[in-house]
């Protein structure tokens, strides 16, 4: 069988990347999303095992001391992991599997899966970022300053990724992420092993 793609999504927080990831996973099959462990509370309508596995901070390091996780990373002041176990499973049985994670854990993962492709999602501008975290009615004034802080120092980061899309309109983003994922489906190594009965036939 051959083995799944596997993607990494990045982006900073208010640019609209769960909306895109979760759209895209919709419209495509054979394609999944790594539900990522976390020491984060959960926020209003996330569902453990469905959005996050939401676990305590010792919890979560004692999975970290036993090499459990494919990446991890700190994130203000929660801590994000995601299965090792899980990911290799799904890839191995043929599926394309998305990592939904910041610029810390994509180098992980790239150090470890080379072959992974990292897809950026940028805002269309700063004041958009800020006008669509703020429509969250969830944090702060101060909360806000630092992820938008925090949105420079991610976006610095785009030079790391394979692909970059601009969610100004989300349809048009949409495809644009779907482009990809039909893209990298048609490549040589992907496709060779799926055709190699047609290419020995072309071929003798």
């Amino acid at each position: 069988m051959n083995k799944g793609n596997l993607y990494i999504v990045s982006a900073p927080s208010g640019a609209g990347k769960t909306s895109l990831v979760n759209a895209l996973i919709a419209s495509m099959d054979n394609l999944t999303i790594s539900i990522s462990h976390t020491t984060r509370a959960p926020r209003p309508g996330e569902i453990h095992g469905t959005n996050y596995h939401f676990v305590s901070q010792d919890e979560f390091m004692e999975m970290l001391t036993r090499n459990l996780f494919l990446e991890h990373a700190q994130v203000f002041d929660n801590y994000y992991g995601t299965s090792e176990l899980w990911v290799a499973s799904q890839l191995n049985q043929g599926m394309d599997v998305i990592l939904e994670i910041d610029w810390q854990g994509a180098q992980q993962v790239r150090r470890l899966r080379p072959e992974s492709i990292g897809i950026f999602i940028l805002p269309p501008s700063r004041a958009i970022l800020e006008q669509r975290l703020r429509r969250r009615g969830q944090d702060s004034d101060e909360v806000i300053a630092r992820r938008m802080r925090s949105a420079i120092d991610e976006i610095s980061h785009y030079v790391e990724y394979d692909y970059l899309v601009v969610n100004d309109d989300f349809n048009t983003a949409l495809k644009d992420l779907q482009t990809i994922v039909y893209s990298q489906r048609l490549t040589q190594l992907c496709q060779a092993p799926k055709l190699e009965k047609l290419l020995t036939e072309l071929l003798s």
